[in-house]
């Protein structure tokens, strides 16, 4: 595992938390909920690319 995945989940997850503080802060919380469940959409999408990895290794260690 790459360092670099584990900074960019961070990245997501701090650059989410400000822009949801920001709408609500504005009264826009429905669109806070929308722009919550986006960032872990994407942070879904990067930790099943990398269990799939992970799968496709283990298939190969044991030339399955």
């Amino acid at each position: 595992m790459d360092i670099s995945i584990l900074f960019r989940i961070a990245a997501i997850g701090i650059i989410v938390t400000v822009i949801c503080q920001i709408l609500k802060k504005s009264d826009r919380d429905d669109i806070a909920t929308v722009v919550s469940i986006v960032g872990l959409l994407l942070v879904l999408t990067i930790v099943v690319s990398m269990v799939g990895d992970l799968f496709g290794q283990i298939r190969e260690i044991f030339d399955l």
